[in-house]
């Protein structure tokens, strides 16, 4: 993220920013019970009462997450060690009166979640996200910050973060913004790293997986780094000259992947040995794609980020959605992944896009718009996502395939545009907006093209001609127009009944029969479900479209009936046509391989 001073920027230490410096220690005594100690030193404090508060958001995220409701056992001191007395003034904020121009806290964290936006504490490692970890003072954002990490010497754990190391483990930051964009893991990990254009690439993995391993898992790495690079030229420029890719693949960690400046925070219950050797390299692709594409080609909506409220931008789309069109592609670019598999990857995200209703509501600007409530935010109040919200991920991933196939037509392509934003506004970090994209894209493709592509897919919610964009690289889409389709997503109980498990899709058979999520279909046509089929080859091999099906089911308790008109299946399958016996002609091969990069 931009957050660095006008000092940094220009190459000067960051011990000339500020002599005044707010100083932490952390220590991990209780591990096994998830606690960890933190004592924070505050000085030169003007104000009368210093506002101490936790981070309500953390960078990367966009829903409020309210890390307040870990942190106990908080007592301020004076400079003479005195006690000051504590206030609140709201759930995650702390006043503290009546100092002498000092003030000294302590507290205790409990932490149980290892991902990319929680922390988590006990004797595997310390998995720290910084604003889930440590309080803060408002006022002194703009200072130096130093941190002292007491680590479990006994249990051989390492720092990994992208803060400066100072000495010993002590870590400096030049201002709050910085700090709490450094996730930072302390454990038992392994070190991997190569030198590339002058800057280090480091590995630190946290897995329980042999050396060979490790290094194989690094080769990997190293051949995302070089695809990602080739679309745009070249590498940022890493701050403290090194970027780190933090990764902790263990059982009690969430499956995440999290971006930031210098480093990106990776979770996975994967192990390598278990799967994670070929399925965790994807949110590698993903994350460090964002050290360009979020960390500095980044939107003006997100800046500065608010630790205090919910950051909400109508450029994920682009942001979030076009890394994710690249993700896989660099994995095929790569050699990690075949052409086969990564075009018949792209037939979920598709299907989910193309069929989803929630078009009609929205377009992928108000998709955006919509993250504070989705991305990771939780809620006890029942919503109909499945009817009104598309992932900006998949909305802007298929709106970057069919622009990157679009330009091809006219012998341009998505690379060197991105290459083009890169320079514009990404090497210069100057934070951008939605009516610059689309100005960027006139000056690169011409006005008609750009402005077609932003009216019709970006402010509006059409849908760009795939089947046709398919053709010019040799892929098919089909429909099989012989499979049943019924609407809902339905498990078969114990009691050998259909729960209809959420809420139906707009238009869908069973939406159109007034079925709604929680239903429990009894019977079909007078007859209940056999013992060990599932709902979906049950209707499929007993049924075909235009099918009329007569359905018992208990809403509520009350048994109701209604009837279901089935259709055909409207997912596409999306393959290579040789998939089909047919060639590509040298010309639509030759497109292909310039596409995909390979031969």
């Amino acid at each position: 993220m931009r957050y660095l001073t006008l000092l940094l920027f220009l190459g000067l230490h960051i011990s000339s920013i500020t002599a005044q410096s707010s100083t932490y220690v952390i220590s991990f005594d209780n591990a096994v019970h998830h606690e960890a100690h933190i004592s924070a030193t505050f000085n030169e404090i003007v104000e009368d009462t210093l506002s101490l508060r936790m981070s309500r958001t953390s960078p990367g995220r966009y829903a409020l997450h309210e890390f307040a409701k870990n942190v106990y056992n908080l007592k301020a001191f004076d400079s003479k060690g005195d006690a000051l007395p504590i206030s609140k003034n709201n759930p995650y904020e702390w006043l503290v009166p009546k100092h002498d121009g000092t003030v000294k806290i302590t507290y205790t964290l409990y932490a149980n979640r290892a991902d990319g936006t929680y922390s988590q504490i006990d004797e595997t490692h310390a998995h720290l996200n910084i604003p889930a970890t440590f309080m803060y003072a408002p006022s002194l954002s703009t200072r130096k910050i130093t941190i002292d990490f007491k680590t479990r010497d006994d249990l051989n754990w390492k720092i990994a973060t992208q803060l400066l190391l100072i000495k010993n483990n002590t870590y400096s930051a030049p201002n709050l913004q910085y700090f709490m964009d450094s996730p930072t893991e302390l454990s038992n990990h392994k070190l991997r790293e190569f030198n590339i254009d002058g800057q280090t690439i480091k590995l630190a993995l946290h897995d329980p997986c042999t050396e060979e391993e490790a290094s194989t898992y690094f080769e990997k790495v190293k051949k995302v780094v070089l695809a990602e690079k080739e679309v745009f030229g070249e590498l940022p420029t890493f701050d403290y000259g090194s970027y780190t890719f933090i990764a902790c693949y263990v059982p009690n960690a969430s499956g995440d992947g999290m971006e930031h400046r210098n480093s990106t925070i990776l979770t996975s219950t994967r192990t390598l040995s278990n799967g994670g050797m070929d399925r965790n390299i994807g949110t590698v692709s993903h994350e460090f794609f964002h050290s360009w594409n979020v960390e500095r080609i980044r939107p003006k909506s997100l800046e500065p980020f608010n630790f205090e409220e919910a950051n909400m931008s109508g450029e994920l789309w682009f942001a979030e959605g076009f890394t994710s069109y690249y993700t896989n592609l660099i994995l095929c670019r790569a050699g990690l992944i075949t052409p086969k598999k990564y075009v018949e990857g792209l037939t979920g995200t598709f299907n989910y896009v193309w069929n989803s209703p929630a078009r009609q509501f929205y377009n992928p600007i108000e998709m955006s718009y919509q993250a504070p409530f989705v991305d990771a935010a939780t809620s006890v109040d029942p919503v109909n996502r499945e009817n009104t919200f598309i992932s900006y991920y998949s909305y802007g991933s298929v709106l970057g395939l069919a622009l990157d196939l679009q330009l091809r037509n006219e012998g341009l392509n998505l690379d060197d545009f991105m290459k083009l934003v890169w320079s514009t506004y990404g090497k210069t970090e100057k934070p951008y907006t939605i009516e610059n994209l689309n100005e960027l894209l006139n000056t690169y493709a011409g006005k008609t093209f750009g402005n077609n592509f932003f009216n019709s897919f970006v402010y509006k919610s059409e849908m760009p001609q795939y089947n046709e964009l398919f053709k010019t690289v040799g892929i098919s889409m089909s429909q099989n127009a012989e499979i049943a389709y019924f609407g809902a997503a339905v498990s078969i109980t114990d009691d050998l009944n259909g729960k209809i498990g959420s809420n139906t899709k707009i238009g869908s058979p069973a939406y159109l029969a007034g079925l709604d999520k929680d239903d429990i279909i009894t019977s079909i046509n007078g007859k209940s479900f056999p013992n060990g089929i599932q709902f979906n080859t049950f209707i499929n091999e007993g049924f075909k479209p235009e099918d009329t099906l007569s359905i018992t089911f208990l809403r509520d308790g009350m048994e109701r009936k209604t009837e279901v008109i089935l259709t055909s299946e409207p997912n596409y399958a999306i393959n290579l046509v040789e998939k089909n016996d047919k060639a590509p002609s040298k010309k639509v091969l030759k497109a292909r391989q310039a596409w995909l990069k390979v031969e």
